[in-house]
């Protein structure tokens, strides 16, 4: 019986890192190596928002790899360092009492002195179903990670915010055409870049116009066209493209923390500058759950190396009473 209460009892350690793209994995090596023997738990989406991503030709050291095995380099490279790699999904934190207290799906129970929070941020989509099936494949929400493959192509935006507006200029350097798609008659970015995005000669703006269907083939696996709705007659019609970037914004993953750490409206983590620390000491940030600018695997991965720093030395610090 006593056996039985000991499995049942929380699982004590010094540092649980919640997340496992690029932020997560990079915590996870230098915890490592600092001799933290820190635990990983992988979430929902082992590997994070690269698993979606076909070819990355700008990881420093890699002139081409996959997404997807990316990650599983970053994932082995922090096992072989002896991080410990959970399966699971985190779905409690109790950040308000120390030690930290979190649960998983499984109802498996840890206490742990720090906590680095890497769970990162989504793209929104549109939530259609051949969206699903082209992800990776035609479909991307990132023109800086995906847009030169679409060299003398066309490809097509949607959205009217900055983002949109910002990745439609940002494609122009290798598409052939670029479309921006906006279901209203005026856009909400910036002015001074719609003036640049009017008087570049390769973008197209669809006004009134929604997507209702992203069109392709099946071998090989790649978007031809979408299918458009116009808001006010109702009439569909399809535009011929090789590439849809979805840009109408990103939702950062922090409904685990919510009302435990400030953040900012957009539901962004606050971290102190220059740092990884959040307004709880012993809680650090690392990745798309605190970058709403940049948002790219190495900025991420560079957080995640100064979120295991900044954790070690509180974990110093703790421990010898400073």
């Amino acid at each position: 019986m006593k056996k039985i209460e000991d499995n049942m009892s929380p699982k004590k350690t010094k540092l649980l890192i919640i997340g496992s793209g690029p932020a997560g994995y990079t915590a996870a090596v230098y915890a490592s190596r600092a001799m933290l023997s820190p635990i990983l738990f992988q979430g929902i989406q082992p590997g994070g928002q690269l698993t979606i991503t076909t070819e990355v030709e700008n990881w420093p050291g890699e002139k081409e790899i996959l997404g997807p095995d990316l990650m599983k380099n970053m994932e082995d490279h922090a096992r072989n360092l002896g991080c410990e790699i959970i399966s699971e999904h985190v779905s409690k934190v109790n950040l308000t009492e120390r030690p930290f207290f979190v649960e998983t799906d499984s109802g498996a129970q840890y206490l742990t002195e720090s906590v680095i929070l890497a769970t990162g941020a989504q793209a929104n989509w549109l939530g259609l179903d051949n969206e699903e099936k082209y992800k990776g494949f035609g479909v991307s929400a990132c023109a800086t990670c995906d847009g030169f493959f679409y060299r003398d192509k066309i490809v097509a935006v949607i959205g009217g915010g900055n983002m949109a507006v910002e990745e439609a200029i940002f494609l122009t350097k290798f598409a052939s055409k670029v479309y921006l798609i906006h279901r209203r008659d005026e856009l909400r970015a910036e002015k001074i870049l719609q003036k640049r995005l009017f008087e570049n000669e390769k973008i197209e703006v669809i006004w009134n116009k929604q997507v209702t269907d992203v069109l392709g083939k099946d071998n090989p696996l790649g978007v031809t066209g979408i299918q458009i709705k116009d808001n006010l007659s109702n009439e569909l019609s399809e535009i011929n493209c090789s590439g849809v970037f979805v840009a109408i914004g990103h939702s950062p993953a922090s409904a685990l923390i919510k009302d435990q750490l400030k953040t900012f409206d957009s539901g962004y983590v606050s971290t102190v500058p220059g740092t990884t620390k959040t307004s709880i000491p012993g809680v650090f940030a690392a990745g798309d759950l605190v970058d709403n600018v940049y948002r790219q695997a190495v900025t991420s991965a560079a957080m995640g190396c100064m979120a295991a720093l900044d954790a070690e030395k509180y974990l110093s610090e703790i421990n010898n009473g400073n």
